[in-house]
């Protein structure tokens, strides 16, 4: 008994002293070689900045600087530290009321805020503002500086296409544990679609405080500070000078203009009207800015036209059935069809300009023959090859979608929408045409109205597949990600698309059509001198008031440079107003110059607004 209780005791004492030995160890080892567990405990003493990543900078295809950043400060507070502060002397630093005042402290000490944790109390404030306040910091307990950038944009182009950056909001932190209160993030155009690239990484750096809320230096000489990693450059495909001389045309007149290098689909310039200068959408200012703007119910500045703006494409797309019916073998070159003002078959409707009659495909497309086309139509919907029309129409539908007309080209730009392409279910429903319907019931079809609307990016796209003989690359506005043009990113975009119509045979066959409507056609005034080029006018109806004025064209005839779509709203003929503005356009790309001075100073001086808005049906 004796014994064993001997030999319990010194199992105790054993475990006694194992004990013991693992805590000195564990307590040499927290206060001689770990001190971050000091760290926690003077937690108060030191202050916690993130380290902002400098924001990719944007440059045009040239190199030409977009879009650059510009120091910036926030105004933090962790409410828990601030005792006695004089209140009215910090607002009037940073001119704001004391209602302000309150309300941000409440904000402060509220979910997802905390009383303990640092938060914005007021962001961007200027240079100035920042200079006075660091003189006087030391007074407001609990208040510290937090240094950042904001973007700032040299020349005032391109709102729409490079997008702006804002907070990120509670929706987004919950979803991507990256983004924090008080982030910025990338809210539309470039911004938003690149923002992975541009973002960089953020980095943390703590910082030593004394009683007097005044930094003292970095803690531990920064062995416990992450550096952040800069945003990735991107090099892009706009044509600063291009888009710039576009928006110029484009002044006092509602509509788009889209610019692509059909080679590569590489967007040269994307033009909305109205617009705004982006540095509108940069600070404090922001908010403000974009209530005004959003107010603005007449040109709609915000609004993308050019991507999200369906419009019937008129006459224009006349092109797309001539290939149609040219690839399904119902249409020759040599193909005649009368005129009499209109589509005798429907008593002339849809009506008709004078020209010569009959006319063969060339000089239909020269002169942009409605009742040629209404035939065309017809005639690729009753191929005796399907049962019936509406079997006909839906693989007319395939060979439309094959141009990317009525779905997304999945470019890299947000909100791009798909534009409007009927279906059979939509026609045979009861509130419609019934089962039984046919092509003469959707005859304005044929000549692009009806229920087809395009986006001016589709209509570029179209023209650039019509230029490459069958083709296009989807239409982008990133070249290079850090130099690099081969970044994962934009893989994408380097594999063809191509359209159902295969034979190049047909693609001549139009483009020769588009080449007579310059020479001797609807688009003989619009001659770029020694440039020969092919193009197409359009009229597209408009049942809200006045018919719009639209034009495609690309340039130069052989090995083409680029491809353009232009839509002026309310306008009238397209060779009137869209035709200057995008000739003008590929004028200004190709020769770096203009030489039909009269007719830019035209455009350039036209105020159309009030034209438009008369034209419109109120």
């Amino acid at each position: 008994m004796t014994n064993a209780y001997s030999e319990r005791k010194y199992i105790v004492i054993g475990i006694v002293l194992l004990c013991g030995i693992i805590f000195a160890i564990r307590l040499f080892y927290l206060q001689v070689v770990d001190d971050s567990y000091k760290l926690d405990a003077k937690n108060q003493a030191f202050r916690y900045l993130t380290d902002y990543a400098v924001r990719g900078y944007i440059y045009d295809r040239k190199g030409k600087l977009l879009v650059y950043n510009e120091a910036a400060y926030d105004l933090m507070v962790t409410p828990k530290q601030v005792k006695e502060i004089d209140t009215m002397a910090l607002c009037k630093l940073l001119d704001i009321t004391k209602e302000s005042f309150l309300r941000k402290m409440k904000k402060a000490n509220e979910a997802p805020n905390s009383p303990r944790k640092p938060s914005i109390f007021e962001k961007q404030i200027s240079a100035q503002t920042y200079a006075a306040l660091q003189e006087k910091l030391y007074k407001f307990k609990g208040f510290f500086v937090q240094s950042r950038t904001l973007r700032k944009y040299p020349k005032k182009i391109a709102a729409h296409l490079l997008g702006y950056i804002g907070e990120v909001d509670k929706n987004m932190t919950e979803k991507d544990p990256y983004y924090k209160e008080g982030d910025y993030i990338g809210i539309s155009g470039i911004e938003k679609s690149y923002e992975a690239q541009l973002r960089g990484k953020k980095g943390l750096r703590i910082m030593m405080v004394d009683v007097h809320n005044r930094e003292k230096g970095s803690y531990a000489e920064g062995r416990y500070d992450t550096l952040s990693i800069p945003g990735l450059q991107l090099s892009c495909t706009l044509d600063a000078d291009l888009q710039e001389y576009g928006e110029l045309l484009m002044t006092n007149k509602i509509g788009s203009a889209v610019a692509i290098d059909p080679s590569t689909g590489e967007i040269l310039a994307l033009v909305t009207s109205p617009t705004y200068d982006p540095n509108l959408m940069v600070g404090r200012v922001r908010s403000v800015n974009y209530s005004k703007l959003a107010q603005d119910t007449i040109g709609v500045p915000l609004y993308n036209r050019a991507l999200m703006a369906p419009y019937p494409p008129g006459s224009t797309f006349k092109l797309v059935d001539a290939l149609i019916g040219l690839q399904e073998g119902v249409l020759t070159p040599h193909t005649l069809y009368p005129c009499r003002g209109g589509y005798p078959p429907l008593g002339g409707k849809p009506k008709c300009h004078n020209h010569a009659s009959p006319c063969d495909l060339t000089g239909a497309i020269g002169t942009s023959c409605n009742s040629y086309f209404s035939y065309v139509f017809k005639s690729i919907l009753d191929n005796k090859k399907y049962k019936n029309d509406q079997e006909g129409f839906e693989y007319w539908r395939k060979y439309v979608l094959s141009f990317g007309i009525g779905r997304r080209l999945n470019a890299d730009i947000v909100n791009e929408l798909r534009g409007t392409l009927p279906t059979s279910t939509y026609y045979s429903g009861p509130k419609v045409f019934g089962k039984n319907w046919k092509a003469s019931n959707i005859i304005s079809l044929g000549i692009g109205q009806a229920e087809l609307g395009v986006t001016q990016l589709q209509g570029a796209n179209i023209v650039a597949a019509i230029a490459n003989r069958g083709y296009y690359y989807i239409p982008h506005i990133v070249r290079a990600v850090n130099g690099n043009p081969n970044d994962t990113s934009l893989a994408r975009f380097k594999v063809k698309n191509y359209t159902l119509v295969h034979d190049t045979a047909c693609f001549n066959d139009v483009i020769e059509g588009m080449s007579k409507a310059v020479q001797s056609g609807t688009a003989a005034q619009l001659k770029i001198p020694g440039v020969e080029f092919c193009a197409k006018t359009g009229t597209a109806q408009n049942p809200h008031g006045k018919d719009h004025s639209v034009f495609v064209a690309f340039a130069p005839k052989e090995n083409p440079k680029i491809a353009i779509a232009v839509l002026v709203e309310n306008a009238g003929f397209g060779a009137t107003w869209a035709g200057p503005i995008a000739t003008l356009m590929m004028e200004k790309y190709l020769k770096g110059k203009i030489e039909r001075l009269d007719m830019e100073k035209r455009i350039i001086e036209a105020n159309l607004i009030e034209m438009q808005l008369a034209g419109r049906k109120k």
